[in-house]
């Protein structure tokens, strides 16, 4: 029994145009794994989401811890979920929480109580998601940088990379520590790059601290102002990630084919968009910066190779920081 707490399924669906019905009286797992791949392409993100580099066998399990995030993330930000959005991501603890004990009817959840069992995967990561989304409903401002990485990306960005690092049976402290330097740069970049959006929300992920700095207000904020003390709030930000960036680099090297070339993909992706920020002198709000299809191909292609140059090609971008915009 599906939980009351979370909506139908045809509503879920709808935001994704997918089939919410299964061909016979219950979802076999083939169509789990279908519906949740159906999902992960349906949307767009500034990184690879099980892509061909990752091995056929695993790319099912991507799709499903992609599916419960995607779903999880979106009953905290989109206006049909208004008003019940605690509810409904209570209700999704509660399946996943039925998931893991063998009850699973949802196709989410099917296909996530199969990948969690042959991969080994952690609950705890999952419900690190939900504490984020969650948050995302409940706190629209952050007074420190720390703070936003250590209450919010701790817990809506770290636990993807740790769970990638299990489908792959990577356990090692040092390589979580290095993926989480580099989920969370991913999560600050998706913050620079949607600032306009997040403002429509209500929700600003720029500390007050580093506004305080500036004499820049949360008004001026709303109402777009451009100028040069923007320009330096953003410097300092997109520095500050790009620095997290360049701490975790190393893990990029440090794990086997194929996955080192998913992460090299991933890392690409991330610091192009930064770059790109800087490049546009931090102007966020004309237009939100996205990859394009030809810059996925030419980072797959980088992808495959080592990635040194382009690792070297951005630090010299960001870390003569101290030369005039």
């Amino acid at each position: 029994m599906m939980s009351s707490q979370t909506p139908p399924l045809e509503t879920i669906c709808s935001m994704y145009k997918l089939n919410a019905q299964p061909s016979g009286e219950r979802w076999t797992l083939e169509e789990a794994y279908a519906f949740c791949h159906d999902l992960t392409v349906s949307h767009y993100e500034n990184f690879p989401v099980g892509s061909m580099l990752v091995p056929k066998e695993k790319r099912p399990y991507v799709y499903a811890i992609y599916a419960f995030a995607r779903i999880s993330d979106d009953f905290a930000d989109e206006a049909q979920y208004e008003g019940r959005r605690l509810d409904y991501l209570n209700g999704w603890d509660d399946l996943l929480s039925e998931a893991y004990e063998g009850r699973a009817e949802h196709p989410v959840f099917m296909a996530l109580a199969d990948a969690a069992k042959k991969c080994e995967l952690p609950i705890d990561l999952f419900r690190g998601l939900l504490r984020a989304f969650k948050q995302d409903v409940t706190v629209k401002r952050y007074e420190t940088l720390e703070s936003v990485i250590e209450s919010y990306c701790r817990y809506s960005a770290n636990p993807v990379g740790r769970l990638i690092l299990h489908l792959f049976n990577y356990r090692d402290d040092e390589l979580f520590r290095l993926s989480d330097c580099i989920c969370t740069a991913l999560q600050l970049t998706n913050f620079w790059q949607d600032v306009a959006i997040d403002l429509q929300k209500d929700r600003i992920y720029i500390p007050k601290e580093t506004m305080r700095a500036e004499s820049y207000t949360v008004d001026e904020l709303f109402a777009h102002v451009y100028d040069a003390r923007f320009q330096r709030i953003m410097k300092t930000l997109v520095e500050r990630t790009w620095a997290l960036f360049d701490e975790g680099y190393p893990l990029v090297e440090r794990v086997r084919w194929p996955l080192n070339a998913e992460l090299r993909f991933t890392w690409l992706g991330g610091a192009t968009i930064l770059s790109r920020t800087r490049k546009s002198a931090y102007n966020v709000f004309e237009q939100r910066l996205k990859l394009s299809k030809w810059d996925y191909v030419k980072s797959g292609g980088r992808a495959l190779f080592r990635i040194e140059r382009m690792h070297r090609r951005m630090k010299h971008l960001f870390q003569p920081a101290e030369r005039a915009m």
